[in-house]
């Protein structure tokens, strides 16, 4: 069964003229990593907040479907019994930090003390997970003076401390630079090798090409595509619905223009590019 299933579901914001999403219908297996993907303004975030049940709880509007939870509809549990089992990263880190804590460790440990963990189960919560993160040096800094990707992995923690059983990650890389971006990357890597159930929104596609199982295309407020990450990136009608292809498959996609190199299947990541490469060059270049 799944751990999270969308079936038909259509939003419209109280104040929009449109619908911003229309009969949506996926299903997410436990330990799957699966990318959303779409250009600017399709709903990404709207669909992120209606599986974390923020809709239509706090962002109001008109919305019929339903949104599973292992097979129970989200709609008749609260949001703290949500919160248990989803956890969500907002795409600016910042609006995540609690204001009320002086230091980085008493921020991670602070969704475990409001649900009364005891204290000596806190610190080793706390503590592993500033391990698995590797984080352990920012534990005494204050949380409103980390960089961009120290704060967006700040983030995770105090979010992943609490072990959701589904983690929801909105655009953590948008404002970050490619170092951060790779502190931040590094990180989701930890947790596809915990076999966490990962949903992220993601423009950089070099990274999700790299990492997700799955990708799921919106466009024009329906899904156009999902497939593997391989079949999606080695697509180029994905380009006409506003989506950029990894590098490695646009240099793919000219040098077969040009008449160069004859993949036999147009590579999505380096080291598919490299394999394919190989087996020509140990085949005499057939």
């Amino acid at each position: 069964m799944a751990v999270l299933e969308l079936k038909d579901v259509t939003f419209k914001y109280q104040l929009a003229k449109e619908t911003i999403l229309e009969n949506i219908s996926f299903s997410i297996e436990k330990g799957e990593f699966v990318a959303l993907v779409g250009r600017n303004g399709v709903g990404k975030t709207t669909l992120c907040s209606i599986m974390r049940g923020l809709i239509p709880t706090f962002h109001t509007g008109t919305m019929s479907g339903q949104v599973l939870l292992n097979g129970l509809d989200i709609g008749e549990m609260s949001i703290g019994d949500l919160a248990l089992h989803i956890g969500f990263v907002f795409q600016n880190p910042f609006v995540q930090v609690s204001g009320v804590k002086q230091t980085v460790f008493e921020e991670v440990a602070y969704g475990l003390e409001n649900l009364g963990v005891k204290r000596s189960e806190i610190i080793r919560r706390v503590e592993e997970m500033l391990h698995q993160l590797n984080i352990e040096h920012l534990r005494s800094k204050h949380p409103m003076q980390l960089s961009g990707g120290q704060s967006q992995r700040v983030a995770l923690a105090s979010v992943l401390v609490m072990d959701p059983e589904i983690l929801i990650i909105d655009e953590p890389t948008s404002q970050l630079d490619p170092q951060g971006t790779e502190e931040v990357f590094e990180t989701i890597r930890l947790l596809k090798e915990r076999k966490k159930t990962i949903i992220l929104v993601e423009h950089k596609v070099d990274w999700v090409a790299e990492y997700a199982d799955r990708v799921i295309v919106i466009d024009d407020k329906h899904i156009v595509k999902d497939a593997s990450a391989s079949e999606v990136f080695s697509d180029p009608m994905i380009l006409e619905t506003g989506n950029n292809l990894p590098q490695v498959a646009l240099l793919a996609l000219r040098l077969l223009e040009l008449g160069k190199v004859d993949f036999n299947k147009i590579p999505t990541t380096l080291d598919e590019a490299v394999e394919q490469l190989k087996g020509r060059a140990d085949n005499g270049g057939n």
